[in-house]
């Protein structure tokens, strides 16, 4: 356990109703009773709030008017004494009384140490503490809810469970290889393991058979916004932004650069790119437009393809078509207000089995039908974050991967009769890599890694 005591403004600066300063450690409770008049904290209830005024050191006046909340070791977040300091929202006051605190001899906590602590002391595991930055980012109902769930344990427990079956088998076959008590303790051995390893294959499967959901509700759906100019990419993108946001005109070739926006989209959180049209052009400007569009085109996630009803295919139409072979996309086609001029069965026939949705963007029709591809496509409908654990973090996905071909290896020793010491090498690094999840077996450089990521004053 850490010693001296940290802190930070746990909230964000600029003007507002409050701000907080954090501390947590074994002097926290005394420093902040050194500045505070009013009642004495070192005698107080833990889990109280107190009114009353923090003083100046040096000069004993008045710095700023508070409500000092006193948290006790060990029911704490991070299982050290905690107070929270509530100041007037506004830079001067927040930064005055961390200045008094500092002067005091806190140290000011690193980004994300505030949670350290918390698993470092064992109140959390790793990916309990990753949680609390996804819940800080959720940018979605649904995101927040998969965050609030992994936060509460729910992965932790499966991994640990997981863990533990492996555990036991491998203690069970060494029992019976070292304390043999039949002439075949061997294939007995050799079945045991096999059931076991198959069980926790099955499952490691499952968690990463909706490991994209998962991703997606964390990261975001990068969704890049195509078609040729004037065809109303940009009327697209304020349609679901809900607000404008893009340029909207009647000359083609507007959009001279890339707009991102994210929107949620039934639950899905989507990050819209309205990207420069992508045509040959003498203009330098747009040029570079349509060059990172391109770029942007092998990086998302999801293209919507813009067309336009009151206009024939083009060779430029042809191309995109050529451009988003192999991509996941959805077909629109706009303006379908105006008179039909475009081929639907051509566009049918390039489109192949990829969704095509009408819209009249002008008449805000057809937007429910293309959220409800969009979710289609990636959720196959609606988001289930109610019994389905999601694994939505990058890093555990790989650990999951890494765990499964791991039992893959064990799996096939077994079948060809490799063993046993040698099947279990592949047992044991599966549980390695299990609990690299959850911190367990996870290196000191790593964890420093994953929560120098973390705000500061979390």
């Amino acid at each position: 356990m850490e010693t001296d005591t940290i802190t930070a403004i746990s909230t964000p600066i600029g003007e507002g109703a409050i701000a907080i300063v954090r501390l947590s450690g074994r002097e926290a409770i005394s420093m902040t009773a050194e500045i505070f008049k009013g009642k004495d904290l070192t005698k107080v209830d833990s889990h109280t709030i107190h009114y009353g005024k923090i003083m100046e050191p040096q000069t004993n006046e008045i710095a700023e008017e508070v409500m000092v909340s006193v948290m006790r070791a060990p029911k704490t977040f991070t299982r050290e004494d905690v107070v929270e300091i509530n100041c007037h929202g506004g830079m001067v006051a927040v930064n005055r009384v961390l200045e008094i605190i500092l002067s005091l001899g806190a140290r000011l906590a690193e980004p994300g140490e505030f949670t350290k602590r918390a698993f470092l002391n064992g109140r959390i595991d790793l990916s309990q503490a990753e949680a609390v930055m996804d819940l800080i980012r959720a940018k979605t109902d649904k995101a927040m809810s998969v965050a609030l769930k992994q936060m509460d344990g729910r992965l932790s427990g499966l991994i640990q469970r997981l863990r533990q079956d492996l555990l036991e088998t491998v203690a069970h076959v060494e029992v019976n290889i070292d304390y043999p008590e039949y002439d075949d303790v061997e294939e007995m051995s050799h079945e045991m393991m096999r059931i076991k390893t198959k069980e926790v294959h099955a499952e490691i499967e499952e968690l990463l058979s909706v490991a994209k959901q998962g991703k997606i509700l964390r990261e975001g759906l990068a969704t890049a916004i195509i078609g040729r100019p004037n065809v109303g990419k940009s009327s697209l993108m304020n349609t679901l932004v809900q607000e404008n946001k893009a340029i909207v005109t009647e000359i083609p070739g507007t959009t001279r650069d890339i707009i991102e926006e994210y929107v949620n989209v039934r639950g899905v959180p989507l990050k819209l790119v309205d990207t420069a049209g992508i045509r040959e052009t003498e203009d330098i400007v747009e040029r570079i437009g349509v060059e990172r569009s391109r770029k942007v085109l092998k990086e998302s996630d999801l293209i919507l393809f813009v067309l336009n009803y009151n206009d024939g295919l083009t060779d430029e139409d042809l191309n995109l078509f050529e451009a988003v072979s192999g991509l996941e996309y959805i077909v629109i086609i706009n303006k379908t207000d105006l008179d039909q001029k475009l081929d639907m069965d051509r566009v049918k026939e390039l489109a192949g089995n990829r969704p095509i949705v009408t819209t009249s963007l002008i008449e805000e029709e057809g937007v429910d039908e293309l959220e409800k591809a969009i979710a289609d496509t990636f959720f196959a409908g609606e988001i289930d974050t109610g019994d389905m654990t999601y694994v939505s973090n990058i890093r555990h996905i790989q650990l999951l991967k890494q765990s499964k071909q791991a039992l893959e290896d064990a799996m096939e020793g077994i079948e060809i009769g490799m063993p046993m010491d040698i099947v279990q090498i592949d047992v044991t690094r599966t549980w390695e890599f299990l609990g690299e999840i959850i911190g367990d077996t996870a290196s000191d450089s790593l964890i420093d890694q994953l929560f120098s990521q973390f705000c500061l004053g979390k």
